[in-house]
């Protein structure tokens, strides 16, 4: 939009015109009054940055801030592409000071001989990436298991301290020393100092992220510049005698190899940056996940009860309520972000803490969900070739912190009080955090065993095998021949997982190796229930007729999820819903939601006779005459030519059933546009291995830096697996999108019978059970 049509509403825009501030961004967009208000520095942003820009990721995703100078972005797909295009969004002012200093405070800064250089945080290609390369092995999950030890014991030390007292601030009294103490082992400093250190990490996130006022300017430059000098009387130490650990030793021995690469400013701006990077971001993330925790005490009991939940709840409290919620880039050149012109040199924030809370990637998103199957996917670590390097040792502490509480404190609760933390844009969490409980309940008094139990630190992604959620079978009923209708609801009588139409979940049948993938039928709107239709298949492998056979009221089932890989589009004019069999499912919930919604639609579905069709009563009283029955044995045959002959305008046509039956609907909408159809498999023929018509591939593996053959007798999922690879999978047919992977690069054989044609030729996911290479080799981000 230009300044000449600023009052003119054009097509798509995401500003409210009736809310207009007179002011115009860069591009001569007009700036919102919301937009205008903007400020990170305000109470209400640092309390909850997700809430604060909720009305943004809804209604503006991308506006420009006038009190800050920046664009803000907070929807995830847009984050994650900037996130990815490191060239055209530059991270060179990632530690740029967002408020400018005054001359004073630069001249203390001087004084010190401040010298901040670019980090593996801010620098451009390709010195980022050779440097990253050079300093990468100190992060690898094989080098922080030799961490794990020092861990567990400095973790136990702190508690021991506290553990009898019946309260404590967590943050003075562990989880601001804890992580300092083993970033220091983790760099190779010494352990002196701790008290000016922790005040020059403040210091150094006031600096380069708040607003510190003018008077306060100088005391934070001197605190800086102290903490410059320190680094470098630290490294000067190291320099005489780099034989020993940590990763600043690492970087000293490597300049000797590569001294073009690692050169001596490098290493003194690493060694200040990386206890800043190492320490403060996890004691912050720490803090948030026990206050977290402990504000949703089913999670917290949840978590002391299964010690094998933890690694997902830290994900899921890292995407809830992370300790980095903003990072920023620059745009290199003129660019857009969503529906956005964006001018070379614009600066960027972007908001990860609000990504993490966008509904069009994580269901449900503003519940806390330790079971939720793909926290991991959140932001708060970065995404692409400048994600955190240090994120698995964050999350090894993260995981035994929570193993160390939730075993010797399980009775601890939150103590009454109003959570502060230090302004700025990025870093975030409470500046203390008092718990309580009652010391004469510890467990160790009368169970001293439990000091020698340990959970399994996982220091990648954790496994979807173990984030199930038991539920208990409300009601089993017959609706019709061989069908089975089942309620699942919560033990305790919480409310279920939210989910949206077209969504399935996992259930374990009789045994954690059988799972099987179950639409979710019913009302998305009621959230004490999730029901799912079972047909029984003649040649099931056991899950089904186990589910049939076994299964009673009363009885205990494992379930994951609800995921969703068949998204009904709530913005298309007209929907056309095929169903064939038990494929009714999804196809019943889309129609449910078309008609509350007002959307013009039709219901066709299919079936071998009326008796073999669920649910056919209860359909025909919400939707009418807009269903249609076409009943095999009655002689009625649904045309598909005749219906979907003709493309129709801004019509969407949503379909569920055997494969023959999508494999016609395929061939009469080949002349729709692209994606028009959009289609649910339960069955597949397209996952068959034939190693006689296969070839072996390479698989590069971009986080772990390993290389992992794939023979022609063996699909790609076996492989990692047997490389230690943890990825999960539950259909092994490419039907359930379960098993999914992120391409780095190489061209990808597609099989499964989840992707839209769209995503299999944007090239950048696959299905680890069936797809292959097309090629000799892929990377993979794995």
């Amino acid at each position: 939009m230009n300044s000449s049509s600023a009052a003119a509403i054009k097509p798509g825009c995401p500003i409210d015109h009736k809310a207009l501030t007179g002011l115009q961004a860069p591009n001569g967009c007009p700036i919102s009054q919301r937009a205008a208000e903007f400020d990170p520095f305000e109470d209400a942003y640092q309390q909850d940055p997700p809430e604060y820009v909720r009305w943004a990721r809804e209604q503006e995703p991308v506006f420009y801030s006038p009190k800050l100078g920046y664009w803000v972005v907070t929807r995830y797909d847009d984050i994650k592409a900037i996130f990815r295009d490191n060239i055209t969004f530059s991270p060179s002012i990632a530690l740029e000071k967002i408020t400018p200093t005054s001359q004073e405070a630069n001249d203390v800064l001087a004084s010190y001989n401040y010298a901040m250089n670019r980090t593996l945080v801010n620098e451009d290609e390709p010195a980022h990436m050779a440097r990253r390369r050079v300093l990468m092995e100190p992060f690898t999950p094989e080098a922080l298991k030799h961490h794990e030890p020092m861990v567990r014991q400095v973790t136990r030390e702190y508690v021991d301290r506290f553990i009898n007292d019946g309260k404590a601030d967590l943050v003075d009294q562990m989880l601001w020393e804890v992580p300092l103490t083993i970033a220091l082992h983790f760099l190779g400093v010494p352990e002196e100092d701790m008290d000016t250190l922790r005040q020059y990490s403040i210091a150094h996130t006031v600096n380069t992220w708040g607003r510190p006022k003018p008077e306060e300017q100088i005391k934070v430059a001197h605190a800086v510049g102290n903490f410059w000098q320190l680094a470098g009387k630290i490294l000067d130490k190291m320099r005489k005698d780099p034989s020993g650990p940590g990763w600043m030793r690492y970087g000293i021995r490597k300049q000797a190899e590569y001294p073009d690469v690692v050169t001596d400013s490098y290493l003194h701006s690493m060694m200040m940056a990386g206890i800043v990077a190492a320490h403060e971001t996890t004691a912050n993330a720490t803090a948030n996940a026990v206050k977290l925790l402990l504000q949703h005490p089913s999670a917290w009991r949840d978590i002391c009860e299964d010690p094998g939940l933890i690694p997902n709840a830290v994900e899921e409290c890292i995407r809830y309520n992370g300790s980095v919620a903003a990072w920023r880039r620059l745009a290199t050149k003129d660019t857009r972000i969503g529906d956005i012109d964006i001018s070379a040199g614009s600066r960027l924030l972007i908001v990860m803490s609000s990504a993490n809370h966008d509904g069009r990637h994580f269901e449900d998103p503003d519940l806390f969900d330790i079971r939720r199957d793909n926290s991991s996917e959140h932001l708060t670590f970065g995404y692409g070739s400048h994600q955190c390097m240090g994120k698995n040792l964050a999350r090894l502490e993260l995981q035994i912190f929570l193993e160390e509480l939730t075993k010797r404190l399980p009775h601890m609760r939150l103590s009454p009080q109003k959570f502060t933390y230090v302004p700025n844009t990025s870093f975030r969490g409470p500046e203390h955090l008092w718990v309580e409980w009652d010391p004469t309940l510890n467990p160790e008094r009368v169970q001293p065993a439990i000091l020698q139990q340990q959970a399994t630190v996982r220091m990648g992604e954790p496994s979807r095998h173990a984030i199930s959620r038991t539920v208990v079978v409300d009601e089993v009923r017959q609706v019709a021949t061989d069908i089975l209708h089942l309620r699942l609801k919560s033990p305790d009588g919480s409310a279920m997982p939210r989910w949206t139409p077209g969504s399935h979940i996992d259930v374990e049948c009789g045994t954690p190796d059988l799972s099987r993938q179950y639409s979710l039928c019913g009302d998305p709107a009621d959230s004490s229930v999730l029901e799912i239709a079972v047909l029984k298949d003649p040649d099931s492998r056991g899950g089904s007729r186990w589910l049939h056979e076994d299964l009673q009221r009363g009885d205990k089932l494992k379930i994951r999820g609800p995921r969703n890989h068949f998204r009904f589009d709530e913005s298309t004019k007209k929907a056309i819903f095929i169903a064939g069999g038990i494929g009714i499912t999804p196809v019943a919930t889309m129609a449910r939601r078309a008609k509350e919604l007002g959307i013009d639609y039709e219901l066709h579905y299919s079936g071998r006779s009326r008796d073999t069709m669920a649910f056919l009563d209860e359909l025909s009283q919400l939707h009418g005459t807009r269903l249609q029955v076409y009943a095999k044995d009655e002689g009625q045959r649904n045309d598909f030519g005749r219906l979907l002959g003709q493309p129709q305008e801004g019509t969407q046509v949503y379909a569920c059933g055997p494969v023959r039956m999508l494999e016609s609907l395929e061939s009469c909408c080949e002349k729709w546009p692209e994606d028009a159809l959009r289609v649910e498999h339960f069955q597949s023929t397209r996952s068959t291995l034939d190693p006689e018509k296969e070839h072996a591939f390479e698989v590069e593996l971009k986080d772990s830096g390993l290389l992992v053959k794939v023979p022609a007798n063996q699909t790609l999922l076996t492989a990692l697996r047997s490389a230690n690879i943890d990825i999960q999978s539950d259909c092994g047919e490419g039907l359930c999108g379960s098993c999914e992977v992120k391409v780095l690069s190489g061209q990808v054989d597609h099989r499964d019978v989840v992707l839209t044609r769209s995503e299999r030729e944007a090239n950048n996911k696959m299905m680890a059970c069936c797809s292959r290479a097309a090629g000799m080799k892929l990377i993979l981000e794995l």
